[in-house]
């Protein structure tokens, strides 16, 4: 089986990582000791991908769970699923990062390092045909982001031709606890362009939108926001689990969404969303789950898509459905949204259907957008990382853990090359003439 090694960094990345871990157990009928208790083949049919059999048949997470402080393992020990895990794949040090990119990078996270690298060789070397990485870190705090940028530079070293995939949450002005957050943000982003091949970026801005305007939930807890974007991982990782009519897995995600190296930072959505009072009134329909996935209020990212142009979209399908439907509708909204799709990649929207629907759900979708418009908030996290670094404030935190201030003028150089790597390609045109053909090489004449 083409498996997938987990990877849950900091304490966003594991209290996400942990309910992915519930909902994974849910959809495949392991109860919180890790034993089946299913009522289909299909569940155990791939079940390899993210589960190792043990003993007696008991089913273990392929996953390490990775902090620099022990309080955030004891909360997942201590969980109702804290049973299920693989008590070496718990990694944690004493002191903690304190929200310092430079701690979790250079310090405290280095220290860590061999030991984490060690356990997630020993979950490499048990695969039959390893697929690649997952990793699950939020880049605003110190281990998330500073930890989260040495583990992916070291797996890249050391695993370069497998797939590397990471759902990062980006830190917003209106859901923000660090004051330090965009130089920790803008670091890990220069990791992240160089080390990833496919990058989920989740915004805590646009969740708590989705929770107030669309689930209309007056006040939603950590709770709420990670079971939204666990539907997100849990609809991304499906066609890897279940069989399906079209299937999709990370190499194929990679090779349809990715046209540029660089560009790889996908906006993540997910319909049906709907607030319990309005359910009653919806019809659960292949061309009203298509409708609500290109609705920007239905992004994981606080951008609008109307603001930019697709050059790339992926859509995956979960539950019983035609599969001729589901591409007469992705067609329709090409056609009809032509503008908001650049011109010079044709049939740029690739499809995905799978026949399992989630519990509680007859169908749902899931939505993968690379679009130039998600440069708006790194051009946001740009401007407060300038508007901070330009008179050097609290630069002497990273610069006594041993960095150095040229690491800050290098990741904000790389950071505005990509918004205008971004900008370049929402400009380009399918009739700009090819630079080579005009250029004169300056030939000898033959006289």
């Amino acid at each position: 089986m083409r498996e997938i090694v987990h990877i849950q960094i900091g304490s966003c990345g594991n209290s996400i990582g942990s309910k992915f871990w519930e909902v994974l157990c849910d959809e495949h009928g392991i109860d919180p000791r890790g034993m089946y208790r299913g009522n289909s083949d299909l569940q155990l049919q791939r079940i390899n991908v993210y589960f190792n059999e043990a003993r007696s048949g008991r089913y273990v997470p392929r996953a390490v769970l990775v902090d620099l402080e022990p309080s955030t393992m004891d909360q997942v020990r201590s969980s109702a699923f804290g049973q299920l895990f693989r008590p070496d794949g718990f990694i944690f040090g004493r002191a903690g990062a304190g929200n310092n990119w430079a701690k979790g990078h250079y310090t405290e996270g280095a220290e860590l390092c061999d030991v984490l690298l060690d356990t997630v060789r020993i979950e490499a070397e048990g695969c039959d045909c390893l697929q690649g990485f997952q990793v699950v870190h939020s880049i605003g705090g110190g281990t998330g982001a500073g930890m989260g940028a040495l583990i992916l530079a070291k797996i890249r070293e050391e695993y370069p031709d497998r797939i590397i995939s990471t759902f990062s949450v980006l830190p917003s002005p209106k859901v923000s606890d660090t004051v330090v957050e965009p130089y920790n943000a803008t670091m890990t982003i220069h990791h992240l362009v160089e080390n990833t091949d496919e990058t989920y970026i989740i915004d805590n801005e646009a969740l708590y939108d989705i929770c107030n305007r669309t689930l209309k939930l007056g006040a939603p807890s950590y709770a709420d926001l990670n079971h939204l974007i666990c539907s997100v991982m849990s609809g991304v990782t499906t066609c890897m689990r279940f069989p399906g009519q079209l299937n999709a897995d990370l190499r194929k995600i990679m090779v349809n969404m990715v046209p540029f190296p660089r560009l790889h930072f996908f906006m993540p959505g997910f319909a049906p969303l709907t607030s319990r009072g309005s359910q009653p009134y919806r019809a659960l329909t292949v061309p009203e789950l298509v409708q609500q996935l290109f609705d920007a209020k239905t992004l994981m990212c606080a951008c609008d898509p109307r603001r930019g142009k697709y050059l790339t979209v992926a859509s995956i399908f979960r539950g019983r459905m035609s599969t001729k439907e589901v591409d007469e509708q992705m067609c329709n909204v090409q056609d009809k949204n032509s503008a908001y799709f650049v011109e010079w990649i044709p049939n740029n929207i690739k499809t995905a259907v799978c026949d399992i629907p989630p519990r509680g759900l007859k169908m749902c979708a899931t939505f993968i957008g690379n679009s130039t418009c998600i440069q708006e908030l790194f051009k946001r996290t740009a401007m407060q990382f300038s508007a901070m670094f330009r008179r050097k404030a609290f630069i002497h935190w990273y610069t006594s853990e041993g960095m150095d201030e040229f690491e800050f003028s290098e990741a904000e150089a790389n950071l505005n090359d990509l918004i205008s790597e971004y900008q370049q390609y929402q400009e380009a045109t399918v009739d700009e003439e090819d630079d080579e053909e005009n250029v004169d090489y300056g030939g000898f004449d033959e006289d």
